[in-house]
């Protein structure tokens, strides 16, 4: 009988195990060709504790079976990011009082950073006071609170308060329009200007829709607190009553805000936020021909959008996905996770066509640390763009202690490869 294979393989496995280096690739057992996993759909899929977010945002299922007369437009899921409708929405136009969302975030971010208060009050400028187009009527020479600026900004459009509130919190209004274009480019709106703090026509002024969608998506999302302003039907200062001229709030359901805006250049425009259960969609519609086009165009693309699209919430952050075998490892296998919530919207129809695989090298060699990154999660189905995030340890393994390893790599090392 000949031993000499086998001793010869005991003292290999004994300097290998001796070392605190990992071993290579070469010298474990070869990850299976391909090596992944792959996941049939969920009929119901859990629903994931906290805000949900995906791995990548898709564009790929915007332009299904409709289209629209507004001259710019897009529709987005507000959770996952997905464009469910786009046409002409990097196509700059002029904002008209769609600018003011951008002066009302630059405020909302002054008072969450404590440099004002919505009990502080600024005076009115004769500027102020005499600017045209839609008003709160602020009082020449007398002093408003930016609270009530700010409702009479949002739900009454004025141009004044707009005025009031910058150069009080910034000095003037031009120094106030430096901080929205910097501001803009910090929350990534990328092809989008602003020139005044109001809307009012200027060459030098111009949005897109897609910058507005992120707009009203970060507003959402970064300043729940003062977000809910935008929802109000109506406000009331010095004894003037005014509507909020969203249509979409009094016959829409699940709408809370955001803003329309008009002029002669602009046409009739619309930035609209809508929840119904667990899904939010934010529309924009720039260019319609009249306020009723507005209204009914708005409603007719928000009903499709629900109706043809949902979400698909496929694992919640940290939930085990899969167990992997681990090498050389204290343990001999390891639960693998996401470390934020899956979800992705689909039209309907491509549901049944959804395929979700981990992509994986196994064994995985120890150590492992919690929250490393060892795959991919990766998302596919027809007409999305594919999706992919990373698959993480959902707990750590050391390392085996050297008389396993020794056990494990001289049975590798004399069986594995005669077998």
């Amino acid at each position: 009988m000949n031993i000499k294979p086998r001793i010869s393989g005991i003292l290999l496995a004994m300097l290998l195990a001796a070392s605190l280096v990992a071993v290579p690739a070469a010298a474990r057992p070869a990850a299976k060709a391909g090596a992944s996993a792959a996941i049939p759909p969920a009929t119901s899929p859990a629903a994931p504790t906290g805000a949900s977010t995906t791995g990548a945002s898709t564009t790929g299922a915007s332009t299904i079976g409709i289209d629209t007369q507004a001259t710019h437009a897009i529709i987005i899921e507000a959770d996952t990011g997905t464009v469910l409708l786009e046409k002409a929405a990097d196509q700059p136009f002029p904002p008209a009082s769609l600018n003011k969302m951008m002066t009302a975030y630059v405020v909302f971010d002054l008072l969450k950073k404590g440099a004002a208060k919505l009990t502080d009050e600024l005076p009115v400028s004769e500027a102020a006071w005499r600017l045209g187009g839609s008003k709160m009527f602020v009082p020449l020479g007398g002093k408003v609170s930016i609270d009530d600026l700010v409702h009479g900004m949002i739900i009454q459009s004025g141009n004044d308060a707009c005025l009031v509130l910058a150069e009080g919190l910034a000095g003037s209004e031009q120094a106030f329009v430096d901080l929205m274009n910097k501001t803009a480019k910090e929350i990534g709106l990328e092809h989008s200007h602003f020139a005044n703090v109001t809307g009012l026509p200027d060459p030098n002024g111009w949005v897109t829709a897609r910058d507005l969608a992120t707009l009203a998506r970060r507003t959402i999302k970064d300043f729940p607190q003062y977000y809910p302003i935008y929802g109000q039907k109506e406000f009331t200062f010095n004894n003037i009553k005014q509507g909020n001229r969203n249509p979409l709030l009094y016959d829409e359901d699940g709408a809370d805000g955001l803003k329309t805006g008009h002029t002669e250049e602009a046409g009739y425009s619309v930035t609209g936020s809508i929840k119904r259960g667990d899904r939010r969609i934010i529309i924009v519609l720039g260019g319609l021909p009249t306020m009723r086009a507005r209204a009914e165009e708005s409603r007719r693309l928000v009903d499709w959008a629900f109706r043809e699209f949902d979400d698909y919430r496929l694992f919640t952050a940290g939930e085990t996905v899969d167990d992997a075998p681990v090498w050389l490892g204290a343990a001999p296998r390891v639960p693998l996770s996401v470390d934020r919530n899956l979800v992705v919207t689909l039209a309907r129809p491509a549901r049944a066509g959804m395929k979700v695989t981990l992509h994986y090298d196994s064994p995985i060699p120890a150590p492992i640390a919690k929250g490393q990154p060892v795959g991919t999660v990766e998302v596919t189905a027809p007409g999305l763009t594919p999706i992919e995030m990373p698959l993480v340890a959902a707990a750590a393994v050391g390392r085996m202690d050297p008389i396993g390893r020794i056990a494990t790599l001289a049975g590798y090392l004399v069986w594995g490869r005669r077998h």
